[in-house]
């Protein structure tokens, strides 16, 4: 169906106004630019196809590349845990064995202070055994004499009487 556009196309005068010219059918220019561009149109159809294809071929191709690249990320993410895994048993081995370590030391430092404590006490042992034996015989005599002197008051109490 023709539309109001083609219709008053036909319409216009086929010159411009001025002197009389020769009466004629008014040219039909969208027949005329239809003619003369479908040849070319046709020839781009060929074109827009292989132009659609390839779309569709680099559609394919995306998201194949967004899949294998998605796998990829999982199977690194994996391995990544993996790892991850077996560094923490590493730093805590580690740990453990500095942790030993380090109680070995301590237990080393404890034993020499401890000698050292036990040679201190030990060299002092005499001087201080001697004091206390001094000190008890100096006790033990105090009261021998506290004891015979108790005796001889007691002597004499009973002779007087």
């Amino acid at each position: 169906m023709v539309g109001a556009r083609e219709f008053l196309e036909r319409l216009r005068p086929s010159g411009t106004p001025g002197a009389a010219a020769l009466a004629g059918v008014p040219a039909d220019r969208v027949a005329e630019r239809s003619a003369e561009l479908e040849p070319l149109l046709a020839q781009l159809e060929d074109t827009q196809a292989l132009a659609a294809r390839i779309r569709a071929d680099a559609d394919a191709e995306a998201l194949r590349r967004r899949d294998a690249a998605a796998e990829r990320a999982r199977a690194l993410l994996a391995q990544a845990r993996r790892d991850a895994e077996g560094e923490r048993r590493a730093v805590a081995a580690a740990a453990r064995s500095r942790a030993q370590e380090e109680g070995r030391v301590r237990a080393e430092e404890a034993a020499a202070e401890a000698a050292r404590v036990s040679a201190a006490a030990a060299a002092r042992m005499p001087a201080l055994v001697d004091r206390i034996v001094a000190d008890a015989r100096r006790e033990l005599a105090g009261v021998v004499t506290s004891a015979r002197a108790a005796a001889g008051e007691g002597a004499h109490a009973g002779g007087l009487r």
